[in-house]
């Protein structure tokens, strides 16, 4: 479908959900070497020396398998253009060091982020899904594991595998890892930053109207009407379908931890909590305002928000900022007058709430073992993950090649060279999804330093300061996080029910968000009803049980 002049392409994340996962920075260790030989003599002795300490009856394979094991390993596609996920210089050198040595053939997996609960559910229906089965949010990941997907884990296997990824993760393990009763779940590291989700806003359009830079929703909203009448843009939105973080801007003042509890769902939208009813009335009120993107729900992905906002049809994009973004370089190339800048994330919070946000849990990416992957395959993933988690082979997949992709400082702090267009090249959330495996973020063991190198690897050059103000905004509201809770069983009317709901949640929604203001509430309270007689009473009654009997993790 057209989307009015120019074939309007843009969406918009809502800023209601303006702090979301994902995490990009720096790490600690000097390279001096090509990333190998000190790491293999180090993860040879720590597998020798596990085999002497153990004896469980496992086999021994530090000097590789007899024969040749092939592993496949799941990796976001993102669309990243002149990018293949699945073949490029890095995977080709994780082969070469990895895979080569150890006679493993590692098979990498491409997974469509946009549509990746689709893709998975496709392979693992199909029967030949990745060896590694992930998602970044535990509903999903508990989804997978209801469908049969997932393998019970041994751990003392783990252990002997792979020693130093599990003693890093065994607290998270033994914490989060253990579904209705059985050993499912391993994880990756996370030491969180926040400050890489940003919203960029047309300051140029600011000055121009003679507003300043909003800091609640209040004044996004005059500083919209005031572009309206100066023939300016709109505030952008796109479809949401996932990951529902939307309604944490409108909370309020004092949650009941009860509703917390129930309500705090990335899985399934929470439509009929009041939350979600104060959220619909502030975008029913900006859209017939004038001053929403009129055909939000056309938006799918980052990449037509981003589109929608490079050709100044809208003032506002969120997305995780990275060092080689080309959003601001192809917005000023279309206008070489714009300029940009960074809102706090109050700017999207209405009077009597705060900017509650979606916190991360001490884990990363969410793994299981795919139930038809045999002993050698696993063996060898867990060897892959200590393998990758090695200090030198970690900091080569997160900044590449010494003296060609960086150099390192005073302090050693990789300091990437700018518009660098190698061989060995990152991808452009460098790498994040190779090395998401085994930590959410490089960390320099300081947050001073990790700031810095951070600033290197997620600001375009000449706008370092973005990344900095996006720091001091999520310091100022730090505070507000929420963790959702984690239920140690199965909801197993989440899995029955979630499809259909998510389709209904967006029909229901757009409309809601659309029509007249004094139809909204006879909108919403038949729309509850229909939500609830169709599978969402059925989730929150399992919750409520497993609330009740205290089979959840509450934060």
């Amino acid at each position: 479908m057209r989307k009015g002049k120019g074939f309007k392409r843009a969406a918009a994340f809502g800023l209601a959900s303006m702090m979301a996962a994902g995490v990009l920075s720096g790490c600690g260790a000097k390279v001096k070497v090509s990333a190998t030989t000190a790491n293999d003599k180090k993860e040879e002795g720590s597998q020798t020396e596990a085999s002497k300490a153990e004896g469980n009856g496992f086999t021994d394979y530090s000097k590789g398998f007899p024969e040749n094991v092939t592993i496949k390993i799941p990796v976001y596609d993102r669309g990243f253009e002149g990018w293949d996920p699945a073949n490029n210089y890095y995977t080709r050198w994780i082969q070469k060091e990895f895979g080569d040595k150890y006679n493993v053939t590692v098979q990498y997996v491409a997974i469509n982020r946009q549509n990746e609960i689709a893709d998975y559910m496709q392979m693992i229906a199909a029967g030949n899904a990745p060896d590694i089965i992930y998602h970044y949010d535990m509903p999903q990941a508990v989804n997978y594991n209801s469908e049969g997907a997932m393998q019970e884990l041994n751990l003392e296997e783990m252990k002997y595998y792979a020693p130093d990824y599990f003693k890093k993760t065994e607290k998270n393990i033994s914490t989060y890892g253990n579904l209705d009763g059985k050993n499912t779940f391993f994880f990756a590291e996370r030491n969180p930053i926040y400050y890489n989700w940003v919203t960029l806003i047309r300051q140029d359009w600011l000055d121009q109207v003679g507003k300043e830079k909003p800091t609640t929703r209040e004044e996004l909203q005059e500083a919209a009407k005031a572009w309206k009448e100066a023939g300016l843009g709109k505030l952008g939105d796109q479809i949401i379908n996932k990951s529902y973080t939307y309604e944490y801007p409108f909370i309020g003042s004092t949650p009941d931890k009860k509703d917390l509890n129930l309500y705090l769902d990335l899985n399934v939208a929470p439509l009929t909590w009041s939350a979600t009813k104060d959220y619909l009335k502030v975008r029913n009120q900006e859209f017939n305002d004038g001053i929403l993107d009129p055909e939000f729900y056309l938006n799918t992905d980052d990449a037509a928000w981003k589109a929608d906002f490079v050709a100044g049809n809208v003032g506002t994009y969120s997305f995780y900022i990275t060092s080689n973004t080309d959003v601001i370089n192809s917005l000023k190339a279309n206008d070489p007058k714009a300029e940009v800048s960074v809102i706090s994330p109050t700017a999207g919070v209405p009077k009597g709430s705060h900017a509650y946000y979606y916190k991360y849990p001490p884990y990363g990416m969410i793994m299981g073992i795919n139930s038809k992957t045999d002993e050698k395959q696993r063996a060898a993933v867990y060897m892959f993950l200590n393998w990758m988690s090695q200090p030198d082979n970690l900091f080569f997949l997160q900044y590449g090649v010494e003296g060609a992709n960086y150099t390192l400082d005073s302090d050693g702090i990789a300091e990437p060279v700018k518009d660098f267009k190698g061989e060995s090249k990152l991808s452009n959330n460098n790498n994040k999804d190779y090395w998401c495996l085994v930590t959410e973020m490089a960390d320099y063991g300081d947050e001073e330093k990790n700031l810095k190198a951070n600033i290197r690897t997620l600001a375009p050059a000449g706008y370092e300061d973005l990344v900095k103000q996006s720091y001091d905004y999520t310091k100022e509201v730090e505070q507000y996080g929420l963790i959702s809770p984690i239920f140690t069983k199965s909801i197993e009317s989440t899995g029955e029910y979630a499809a259909d709901l998510t389709a209904m949640w967006q029909e229901f929604y757009v409309d809601m968000i659309t029509c007249k203001p004094e139809e909204l509430d006879a909108k919403y309270e038949k729309y509850c009803k229909e939500y609830l007689d169709n599978g969402y009473q059925e989730i929150l009654d399992e919750k409520q049980k497993l609330i009740d009997s205290g089979d959840f993790i509450a934060q």
